[in-house]
């Protein structure tokens, strides 16, 4: 029932709940909080990129040849 709420608010609505915010907190609150959200962000998408390149290296460690030096050379 609120998600129905939520997207039956109009444009005019929308602007008049973003006015209050604004001066409630004022520019520079928001505009701080807007800036660690970012950082937050940045910070997780450099965590998923560290972690996809932890999981490469591993699966090329695993993936090394670990024939013996006289097995290899029968083959």
């Amino acid at each position: 029932m609120q998600a129905m709420f939520i997207t039956n608010i109009p444009p005019v609505g929308w602007l008049l709940i973003a006015v209050v915010v604004l001066v409630l907190f004022g520019r520079g609150k928001i505009s701080s909080l807007m800036g660690e959200v970012g950082k937050g962000i940045t910070s997780f998408k450099k965590g998923i990129s560290d972690g996809n390149k932890e999981l490469d290296e591993a699966d090329a460690a695993a993936a090394r040849d670990v024939t013996p030096e006289e097995e290899k050379d029968k083959a």
